[in-house]
């Protein structure tokens, strides 16, 4: 039987543009009766974006968790816009793109496309949350892992 070595799930790559790309197949469990993907699925094709986007840039969910003052990141609002339909055995890309944020917040332009075309976009904001889930300004350490990937000219494909 043939070894497979340090093999692990892909997480997307950063492009020299600063736009993370994650490639995501459509199962037939993302779908509905119909073959197309139902609305909600949508949101855990960008959530593994944004979260296989930090695990790049060297920020981890159970390293936060496991700080003497654990961390979180949290939703606060999204806005998502349905363009097209995905169906099951899709390729997508989820592209991720981070925008200037201020204080606990953290703002992430999202596109979710097949072939170039786009399929749905979300504009999402984030907070970190600490101890009590009270919304708290990340160490200047975390801040400076994801300041060198925030892009301030390309846009995500939204109006």
């Amino acid at each position: 039987m043939e070894q497979f070595e340090a093999l692990e799930p892909t997480s997307g790559v950063f492009g020299s543009d600063k736009v993370h790309r994650l490639p995501v197949r459509v199962y037939y469990e993302d779908t509905d009766f119909s073959g197309i993907v139902y609305h909600a699925r949508y949101l855990h094709f960008f959530e593994r974006g944004r979260t296989d986007s930090l695990r790049c840039m060297g920020i981890h969910h159970s390293e936060l968790a496991a700080l003497d003052r654990p961390l979180a990141f949290a939703v606060r609002r999204m806005n998502v816009e349905f363009v097209s339909a995905a169906k099951v055995d899709d390729a997508l890309i989820v592209e991720t793109i981070y925008r200037p944020s201020k204080g606990a917040r953290l703002m992430i332009d999202q596109t979710l496309t097949r072939d170039g075309a786009v399929i749905a976009t979300a504009e999402v904001e984030a907070v970190c949350l600490g101890p009590g889930s009270r919304a708290v300004r990340p160490p200047k350490d975390l801040v400076a892992r994801w300041d060198q990937y925030i892009n301030v000219y390309q846009s995500s494909g939204q109006a």
